[in-house]
């Protein structure tokens, strides 16, 4: 096997992050958390299921007030955005100023409806929410921590359930996907291919 060696390459410095030099793509959600007497809605991108069991889990720091909210309240939400709320996902970022709370702003601001378990906000048409209790915080990342839940209640809109009458490309193609490319730029995916999984592959 050949040593990389390919001009094409150049090397990043890993003395600072390396992710504000290149492309990722990665899912974009917005995490929903009960904030003292209101709420605090948080666009993650760092977000991910956690194994093919349900649980799920995104990055924060203990900076935000996401973090602390969740560490108390022991659960949090998720909204999956469609592509035509982009805007409203990118508001829900809004920072605190010293004459209004965040959570205040967002509410007012924004189209929200309450989770059914627990006292936690959705983004109102979203395609995907799901409530989620806490199962582990995992502290040390730099300056940052993976929150981890257990999915407790999980709803889909029905143009996005997976259904095997159902042709994908076309289902997707009527219903996209909301992806965000790190940093600072977002794509709306309608277009899609089947993986060329080997023969007998099983995950």
């Amino acid at each position: 096997m050949d040593v990389l060696q390919d001009r094409s390459y150049v090397s990043l410095d890993t003395r600072s992050p390396i992710w504000d030099r290149i492309f990722t793509v990665a899912p974009l959600v917005v995490v929903g958390t009960k904030e003292q007497d209101g709420y605090d809605l948080a666009p993650k991108h760092m977000a991910t299921p956690l194994g093919f069991d349900n649980y799920f889990g995104f990055v924060c720091t203990p900076r935000h007030g996401t973090y602390q909210n969740v560490k108390k309240t022991g659960e949090f939400t998720v909204s999956f955005p469609k592509p035509d709320q982009v805007t409203t996902t990118s508001l829900s970022a809004s920072p605190r100023t010293e004459e209004l709370a965040k959570s205040q702003q967002i509410v007012e601001a924004l189209p929200l409806i309450k989770a059914a378990t627990m006292d936690a906000p959705f983004v109102k048409d979203a395609y995907l929410y799901m409530e989620c209790e806490v199962f582990k915080i995992i502290d040390g990342f730099g300056e940052n921590s993976i929150i981890t839940g257990k999915i407790k209640e999980a709803y889909v809109h029905t143009d996005y359930l997976k259904v095997s009458e159902k042709d994908e490309q076309e289902q997707l193609r009527n219903n996209p996907l909301l992806a965000y490319i790190s940093y600072g730029r977002f794509a709306k995916i309608d277009e899609t291919y089947n993986f060329p999984f080997p023969k007998d592959f099983k995950r």
